[in-house]
């Protein structure tokens, strides 16, 4: 019986594939979930290039008798943790999807601390953003190259209306929203439902 749950954990293994039914809910939700895998984040150096190595063996017929399916599985959800899918570079922990939620969870703490000041809402916004833009950078399309100078505009439009819609929450502008009420009035709106 122990067998027959591992089978169906791991299936036959097929390279570059899903080990999950893309076409359920529940496949995708566990693809997910073995995406933002944490554990991920302490693959040494050596288990890394062993699930490449094995990886490789698959793709070219000289696998090692003896090599399970999940033994292949947790090589390639290693693999495509680690590794950017089209440099083939190591993407750095904090800008990885499994690094996603635990560097990112201090940086929510922080935006949602009580009483900020204006000189912490804008060091909030600001890291955040930065974070943002290093995980999109780090995990972006490589085939097709964009130059620097686009990252640089989409992180610098991106960091301008996070600070200016949060400072627009500052004590400061509530107090001119009486002789201003528009521009406070519209920071609320579009902050709102972005928290």
């Amino acid at each position: 019986m122990a067998a027959a749950a591992g089978a169906a954990e791991y299936p036959p293994f097929v390279l570059g594939r899903a080990r999950y039914d893309q076409s359920t809910f529940h496949g995708r939700f566990r693809h997910f979930l073995d995406i933002i895998d944490p554990r991920t984040l302490f693959v040494t150096e050596h288990r890394l290039k062993a699930a490449v190595q094995l990886l490789e063996d698959f793709k070219y017929g000289s696998l090692p008798s003896g090599v399970s399916n999940q033994q292949l599985w947790e090589a390639q959800k290693i693999k495509q943790a680690v590794l950017h899918p089209d440099t083939n570079e190591k993407i750095l922990m904090p800008f990885r999807m499994s690094g996603y939620i635990p560097f990112g969870t201090p940086i929510v703490i922080g935006l949602l601390l009580p009483q900020q000041t204006l000189a912490t809402t804008v060091f909030w916004q600001w890291l955040n953003q930065s974070h943002n833009a290093c995980v999109n950078y780090a995990n972006r399309n490589a085939t097709k190259p964009t130059g620097m100078s686009k990252f640089l505009l989409g992180y610098s439009g991106a960091v301008a209306s996070a600070v200016s819609l949060a400072v627009s929450e500052c004590d400061i502008p509530r107090t001119a929203a009486v002789t201003i009420p528009l521009p406070a009035g519209l920071g609320r709106a579009v902050n709102r439902p972005m928290i």
